[in-house]
C-alpha cells in the first residue's frame, strides 16, 4: 500500500504516543538528534565522552542503564555512514517493562522535517517535543472581525482557530444627545471610529507580526459592510500585513463565534487547507446520512462489508482512532474467531481467554491496526481513505457518534 501523507502522519502520531509512555527508573533514557550535517564521527566521540562522565553515577543500576545505553547507540552509529536528509533521531535506554524489570529498547526515526539542531538528552523519558513541534501545521492565516461596536483578532492555525483579541469601541451610537447640533455629533462619531479602526489595526498588526512571516500566508477580514471596508480601505494595519490582506466577507458576529463564522465563509479561498477539505468530506457524509440515496455507512463492520464489496467511494478515519483487529485462535481444536480492541499505549496485553468449543488457552496468532487494515483494503479496492481530525464539530461527531470509521458510497449495498 502506498501511503498517503495523512496516513504518515497518523503513523507518525502514534508512534510518539508510544514513545511517550515510555519510563526509565532513573535519568537512563537517552535521546540522540542528529542533524543531517552532523558528522557520525563526532557525534560517536561524544558519546564516548559522556561514557566516561556516566561511569561516576552513584547508582549502580542506574550507571550500568546509562553505560548500556552509550554502548548501544555507539554499535548503532557504525551502521548508519551519514545522517539521513532530514537527520536521525535515536531513542534508547533500560525502559521499565513492569514486575520490577527493565529492557533496554532502541527506536531509530528518520523525521517528516530536517532536525534543526545536535541534542543529546538523558532523563527518565524520552525528549519528545522536537519531533511533536513538527506535527503541528505552519501554515497560518490572520482573522480579523469588526463592527463599529467591537471586534475580534484570532489566528487560523492549521485546524486550530486560536482568540488572541477581543475589542470594544467607546463609538456613539447613530442617535445625537441633545444640545449637540447634527454636524458636531457626525465629527466626533467619526472621530472615534477612525480611533476604534486604528486601535484595531494596532492590536491585529501585534499578532500577526508575533508569528512568522514565511508561515503567516494571508488575512481575512469579516464584519458588516461597510465596516469591513472602511477598514481595509483605511489602510489602519501594518503595511507588511495589510500586503497579506486576501479577501473580505460578510459575517453577523464580531465576537470569538464570528472567527468560526468567518472560517465557514471562506471556502474556495482556503482550498488547500487541511480542514476545510475535511468538513467537506464530513458534510457530504452527513447529508448523505440523511438523504434518500443514503450512500453513506458506519460502524466497523458495516464499513468492513461494504469495502469488501467494493461499495465504497470514500473511507473516512478518524485520527483519534486506536484499535486493534485480533485474530485469535485455537490451536487444540482450530477454532477461530476475529476480535477488535482498544488498545491505549501503555496498557497490559490482550488475553484471549480460554476457547469456548474445547477449553483449551486460546492464543493471539495476528494483531493488526485497524486503521492499517482498513486502509489496506480500501487500497486494494481503489477507494480513497481520508483521515479526519477531531478539531472541529464534525469531526469530533465522526469519533464520538460513529466510532471514527464511516464511509460515503459509490452505491446503495442496504449494509
Amino acid at each position: 500500500m502506498v501511503e498517503s501523507e495523512a496516513h504518515k502522519k497518523y503513523e507518525f502520531k502514534r508512534m510518539l504516543e508510544a514513545l511517550r509512555d515510555k519510563r526509565g527508573r532513573g535519568t537512563e533514557l537517552i535521546s540522540l538528534y542528529i542533524p543531517h550535517d552532523k558528522q557520525i564521527h563526532e557525534v560517536s566521540s561524544q558519546l564516548r565522552e559522556e561514557f566516561g562522565q556516566a561511569s561516576n553515577i552513584k547508582s549502580r543500576v542506574t550507571r550500568q542503564n546509562v553505560t548500556g545505553a552509550i554502548e548501544s547507540l555507539l554499535s548503532r552509529l557504525k551502521l548508519i555512514p551519514k545522517a539521513p536528509e532530514n537527520g536521525v533521531v535515536i531513542f534508547c535506554g533500560a525502559v521499565d517493562i513492569g514486575a520490577n524489570k527493565t529492557d533496554m529498547q532502541t527506536f531509530i526515526i528518520e523525521p517528516p522535517e530536517p532536525i534543526v539542531s545536535y541534542k543529546y538528552h538523558c532523563d527518565s523519558s524520552f525528549l519528545l517535543t522536537p519531533l511533536e513541534d513538527m506535527l503541528h501545521e505552519k501554515k497560518t492565516y490572520g482573522l480579523i472581525v469588526l463592527d463599529r461596536r467591537e471586534a475580534t483578532i484570532g489566528l487560523l492555525r492549521g485546524k486550530h482557530i486560536e482568540p488572541m483579541a477581543h475589542l470594544t469601541s467607546t463609538v456613539p451610537g447613530k442617535q445625537r444627545k441633545g444640545g449637540q447640533s447634527s454636524h458636531r455629533f457626525q465629527q466626533l462619531r467619526l472621530i472615534a471610529i477612525n480611533e476604534f479602526y486604528s486601535r484595531i489595526g494596532e492590536a491585529a498588526s501585534e499578532v500577526f507580526l508575533g508569528v512568522d512571516q514565511k508561515d503567516l500566508v494571508g488575512v481575512f477580514i469579516g464584519g458588516p459592510s461597510p465596516t469591513k471596508e472602511e477598514f481595509q480601505n483605511g489602510e489602519f494595519l501594518h503595511h507588511e500585513i495589510q500586503k497579506k490582506v486576501i479577501d473580505l466577507f460578510d459575517v453577523a458576529y464580531t465576537d470569538e463565534s464570528g472567527l468560526y463564522e468567518l472560517f465557514d465563509k471562506l471556502g474556495d479561498a482556503l482550498q488547500d487547507v487541511e480542514v476545510v477539505k475535511e468538513k467537506k468530506y464530513m458534510e457530504r457524509f452527513l447529508k448523505e446520512l440523511v438523504s434518500d440515496t443514503g450512500l453513506a455507512s458506519y460502524g466497523e463492520e458495516q464499513v468492513r462489508k461494504n469495502l469488501e464489496m467494493g461499495s465504497v467511494d470514500t473511507l473516512l478515519l478518524s485520527d483519534e482512532l486506536r484499535k486493534i483487529r485480533l485474530t485469535i485462535k485455537c490451536n487444540n481444536c482450530g477454532f477461530e474467531e476475529k476480535k477488535t480492541i482498544t488498545k491505549k499505549a501503555g496498557e497490559e496485553e490482550y488475553q484471549p481467554g480460554n476457547c469456548k468449543q474445547c477449553g483449551s488457552g486460546l492464543v493471539i496468532q495476528e494483531s493488526v491496526d485497524i486503521v492499517d487494515e482498513l486502509s489496506t483494503l480500501a487500497d486494494q479496492m481503489g477507494t480513497n481513505t481520508v483521515f479526519i481530525s477531531n478539531d472541529f464539530e464534525e469531526g469530533n461527531q465522526l469519533f464520538a457518534a460513529f466510532g471514527g470509521i464511516a464511509a460515503i458510497l459509490r452505491f446503495k449495498t442496504g449494509i
